[in-house]
């Protein structure tokens, strides 16, 4: 089959040895996995730190969101057959979608919204389910709750951000304020929906209070986290709840305690990393997010389509990323 992958660490994303085009073994399912046939991928932020961080003498394929149609099912499989649409996210333990065949545990599998296409399906799942946990498993936010609280996105603009915007101004009563600091990411969150944008390259706190916000009470930090943290920490009222979802070099969580501020890490892969016992919860979100797409409350994250999934197109993918100047999600479709 054909598959993306690399067979030495760190390469710049610019040598083409960074991600290669090559012809891989078809995989086989296990008792509970799907067999899928690849129709789209998106393109991650943890693709690019994968990649620079994980060493391989033998082929390494990344890439974890995908849309596809199952063609083989485990014998164990009980939630899906031969020919369904599915999306989903994968699990970091396992070879990733940059391939023409894939296999995933069903448990974390959702049907793909029957409203929207492979591309901008493709958009969604790894940064709905992480946005999803964030704010109501990790933050404990209640659906239809937060009347009078107000969430602050760090890095609204980005993918996980593109749907915790949504996420919070319809499912809850948050006041949602985004942050950005180019005009186009700007009209971007605003057009997502969120109450208030500021901008992260000035101070938080003096631009909170000019929308009359004040303090707030969750934060969501998104990106540069130790960059921002004091200005988090003021910015947070006391007994708030920070969450975070980057990889803050040397985190000095001190300055939390003197306004009893909670700190929560949220990854995504956790449950399919350790197979919780409550695994199979990302398939019911992925379904809910699915039902909540065809239903027009929440809309696609598609920001750039680059095209067919090959290794030139993904180099330039993890490019745009590595940039940090990305808005919404880059998708690949076919082979």
């Amino acid at each position: 089959m054909k598959a993306i992958a690399y067979t030495q660490q760190a390469l710049p994303i610019e040598d083409p040895r960074s991600l290669m085009d090559m012809d891989l073994p078809k995989p086989t399912p296990g008792p509970r996995d799907l067999l899928v046939e690849v129709q789209a991928i998106s393109v991650n932020p943890v693709d690019t730190k994968v990649r620079a961080r994980s060493a391989a003498t033998e082929p390494k394929v990344l890439g974890w969101d995908a849309v596809g149609i199952v063609r083989e099912t485990g014998s164990e499989v009980s939630l899906f057959k031969a020919g369904d649409a599915v999306f989903y996210a994968g699990s970091l333990a396992r070879p990733g979608s940059y391939s023409e065949f894939h296999v995933v545990d069903e448990r974390i599998v959702g049907r793909k919204p029957k409203s929207l296409d492979n591309a901008h399906a493709a958009a969604l799942p790894l940064t709905s389910i992480t946005a999803w946990e964030l704010l109501f498993d990790r933050l404990g936010v209640a659906q239809g709750g937060g009347e009078g609280e107000s969430l602050l996105i760090i890095g609204a603009g980005g993918g996980v951000g593109s749907i915790l915007v949504q996420l919070a101004r319809q499912l809850t009563k948050l006041t949602v304020i985004g942050t950005a600091s180019r005009d186009q990411t700007r009209d971007w969150v605003k057009g997502l929906g969120a109450h208030h944008v500021i901008d992260h390259s000035q101070p938080l706190v003096e631009q909170l209070e000019k929308i009359g916000v004040g303090q707030v009470s969750h934060v969501a930090s998104l990106t540069h986290t130790g960059t921002y943290l004091p200005q988090i920490v003021e910015a947070l009222r006391p007994q708030g709840q920070l969450a975070v979802i980057d990889d803050p070099d040397g985190l000095d969580v001190m300055p939390l305690k003197r306004k009893s501020l909670s700190l929560h890490w949220e990854l995504m892969f956790t449950r399919s990393l350790y197979e919780t016992p409550d695994m199979i919860e990302q398939h019911h979100l992925l379904n809910r997010v699915a039902d909540l797409i065809d239903q027009g409350v929440l809309k696609t994250t598609l920001g750039e389509h680059f095209g067919t999934i090959n290794a030139q197109n993904l180099r330039r993918a993890h490019a745009l990323i590595e940039s940090g100047k990305a808005t919404g999600k880059i998708v690949l479709e076919g082979f």
